[in-house]
């Protein structure tokens, strides 16, 4: 697949999970969460301290995302990612988006061994979708 195919299969997801999801306005982890919602886009941040973001409840881990939640952002440090990505699997997840900073060489070749469509090419989703900051 091509990378806008990669794209494409990724935002045909009937919902999304963000995780790294942050209740700072400033943070990536909140910028990516109010890019889905500006999109109208069914959205679940994921984030074990903090029980709502943007006035959304928060799954505590990618487990707890709802089912139809097939493709996620992660805004995590690499070494997360890392320890993410087969929780990930586990739950089902078919698409994963690596937000540019996140990308783990070990979870990537996980994801392609896996089958998982893994965005990890430095394209950021706020500018694919296109991001306002009010």
């Amino acid at each position: 697949m091509t990378i806008q195919e990669q794209i494409q299969q990724f935002l045909d997801s009937p919902a999304f999970g963000v995780v790294g999801a942050s209740t700072n306005r400033q943070k990536y982890g909140n910028k990516v969460l109010r890019c889905y919602l500006q999109n109208g886009r069914k959205v679940t941040p994921v984030n074990p301290n903090e029980p709502e973001i943007e006035g959304i409840p928060c799954a505590a881990t990618i487990s707890d995302l709802p089912p139809d939640a097939l493709s996620i952002s992660m805004i995590t440090p690499p070494t997360v990612t890392a320890k993410l990505v087969p929780l990930a699997l586990e739950k089902g997840i078919k698409n994963i988006w690596m937000q540019p900073g996140a990308e783990h060489p070990e979870a990537v070749s996980l994801c392609r061994e896996r089958g998982i469509n893994v965005i990890a090419d430095g394209s950021c989703v706020l500018v694919v979708m296109g991001f306002h900051d009010h």
